[in-house]
């Protein structure tokens, strides 16, 4: 959970090697947009990110436990005025725990 949070930060999306570090090479999204993004095109999104743009809010994140190596968390984003259910998959792998599949889908 602590890395879920971490990843929402402005420190963590602005830093390339960090996000290196936290998302598998293998990464996929299904972007609340509905736009499909691996890690190289999530990369290069961030790096164009606005820092100046309002906060991403986390609410309500839970986790379960899917094996000892699988993890499963859900939460809301709330950036602005744009709130979305997300759902992270995070893998323990030899280099430590990553990121490899995350979906957002908007809340009406």
């Amino acid at each position: 959970m602590a890395l879920e949070r971490e990843l929402q930060t402005p420190a963590a999306r602005a830093d390339p090697r960090r996000l290196e570090e936290l998302l598998a090479p293998d990464f996929e999204e299904i972007g609340a947009s509905g736009r499909v993004w691996d890690l190289a095109s999530i990369l290069e999104m961030l790096s164009g990110e606005d820092d100046a743009g309002p906060a991403i809010e986390m609410h309500d994140l839970t986790g379960r436990v899917v094996t000892d190596d699988v993890i499963v968390l859900r939460w809301q984003s709330v950036r602005g005025e744009r709130r979305a259910h997300r759902t992270s998959l995070w893998e323990r792998r030899p280099e430590g725990w990553r990121l490899v599949h995350h979906q957002g889908t908007l809340v009406g």
